[in-house]
């Protein structure tokens, strides 16, 4: 008799439910975070266990990669896609765990994709990059901001960035806190590029990397985040299904040809979301057809609806290049 593991994963512990053919409970247990002791309570339903469900949460790492160690089969279920009765009184940890064994068990689990994990490493540094470099641009303006409150001189970020610069205020509460701001910024600006000469030093290189960079705008850094947050690009089965994953499609409900409300906007991706926002901005500047793409769409809508149809094209057309091994075509993707 075959059976079925469902694992509710916390911050601290997780509740593992163990069921049969008949969604009998075998096994329910609360564990703490510890692989050890998941391993040696799954060991005994080894052979007949059919699969692992573990719930898709911030901290899903250690348990997937512990579990393939050990000789299980884990899978990631995609907690977005798993619709429950609504009509429920209540919902616990055992009955989601239980679940996850169910769906399985049905063969209906809505799965996500685990990430290799030899790869996995220096995606994550460059999320952390993109963390600072959010920060530092949150310091640059609050920098420019206080200055050109205070004296009425509005400096560039480029003047900001040189080394010779000054600030000019003059000394007194303003200036120190001003001061204060700016050193971190210096701070900052060391740490994003102490990460990405890290980066490109422990990326292997792939096709996908030197394809990414014969769109314009797009360069070392830009290529490295959107192919190691595609992954296998064979996981989507056509460019829309790519570009939604990007956040580079509308997310709205219509009906009779009416607009009835919005679905979930956040669905997808946000590191590459933006990463083809980014590209975009770049792509208008260095590309002549882009740039006509752009302002034909800006003349008609908002210049943020604008970027964002630029990102979509730019999302289409690397789905495939990288499904068919090709060189970037502006003008099939543009034309």
């Amino acid at each position: 008799m075959e059976l079925y593991c469902g694992i509710d994963l916390h911050a601290t512990n997780h509740l593992v439910v163990v069921i049969d053919e008949t969604d009998r409970r075998v096994l329910e247990k609360r564990l703490a975070n510890d692989i050890s002791i998941t391993v040696d309570t799954l060991t005994p339903y080894r052979d007949q266990l059919a699969g692992i469900a573990v719930e898709s949460t911030f901290n899903w790492y250690w348990l997937v990669d512990g579990l393939e160690d050990a000789g299980f089969s884990p899978c990631l279920a995609n907690p977005t896609a798993i619709k429950q009765y609504s009509g429920l009184k209540h919902s616990d940890d055992p009955y989601d765990a239980f679940f996850l064994a169910h769906l399985m068990r049905l063969g209906i689990l809505p799965t996500g994709y685990i990430y290799p994990r030899e790869q996995r490493g220096v995606r994550d540094l460059l999320r952390r990059r993109l963390s600072m470099v959010q920060m530092a641009t949150r310091l640059l303006l609050a920098v420019q901001s206080q200055i050109w409150r205070s004296t009425g001189i509005k400096i560039s970020s480029a003047q900001i960035h040189h080394p010779g610069f000054e600030l000019p205020l003059p000394s007194g509460p303003v200036y120190e806190g001003a001061a204060a701001q700016w050193h971190l910024l210096q701070h900052t600006q060391e740490a994003i590029l102490n990460l990405e000469r890290l980066a490109l030093k422990l990326y292997r290189g792939e096709e996908s990397y030197a394809l990414l960079q014969t769109i314009k705008g797009i360069g070392k850094i830009l290529a490295l985040t959107i192919g190691l947050e595609t992954g296998s690009i064979n996981r989507f089965r056509r460019a829309g299904n790519y570009a939604s994953y990007c956040r580079c499609v509308a997310s709205q409900r219509i009906s009779n040809g009416k607009k009835k409300g919005e679905n979930n906007r956040k669905a997808g991706n946000r590191y590459l979301s933006w990463a083809f926002h980014e590209a975009a901005h770049f792509a208008v500047r260095f590309e002549p057809n882009v740039q006509r793409f752009y302002e034909r769409k800006r003349q008609k809508r908002h210049a943020i609806v604008a970027i964002r149809a630029v990102a979509h094209k730019l999302a289409r057309a690397v789905f495939h290049m990288l499904k068919h091994h090709e060189p970037f075509d502006v003008n099939r993707a543009f034309g």
